[in-house]
């Protein structure tokens, strides 16, 4: 009886604090520790170009990117040596911009 008492005792402990030193646990990794922070690249335009929906030319044109617009560089996707497409999300505010806005695209290089 004090056998299966001390093993029932060990696994309700065992249950009850384990998890929270597990990464789906209670603990919350700080900022510092995630490294996808500092993984952003971003771009200035530096001429007009175009946003579209997959990387090839006679793809649907998007939008009209002006010169100076900032884009995040999520990707890239080289089709030959001259032909190098970058995956792009624009800049936006997610709390007062049009959810239906585009935000993410390929554009040229």
């Amino acid at each position: 009886m004090i056998n299966s008492f001390l093993k029932n005792f060990c696994l309700i402990t065992f249950a009850l604090i384990a998890p929270i030193t597990l990464p789906a646990g209670g603990i919350q990794k700080t900022l510092n520790q995630n490294k996808f922070l500092n993984n952003t690249r971003e771009i200035i335009l530096s001429s007009n170009t175009s946003l579209y929906s997959f990387p090839e030319i006679n793809a649907k044109e998007l939008l009209a990117l002006d010169i100076g617009t900032t884009v995040s560089v999520l990707r890239n996707w080289k089709v030959s040596e001259n032909e190098i497409w970058f995956r792009v999300e624009l800049a936006s505010n997610k709390l007062f911009d049009d959810p239906n806005k585009i935000t993410k695209g390929w554009i040229k290089m």
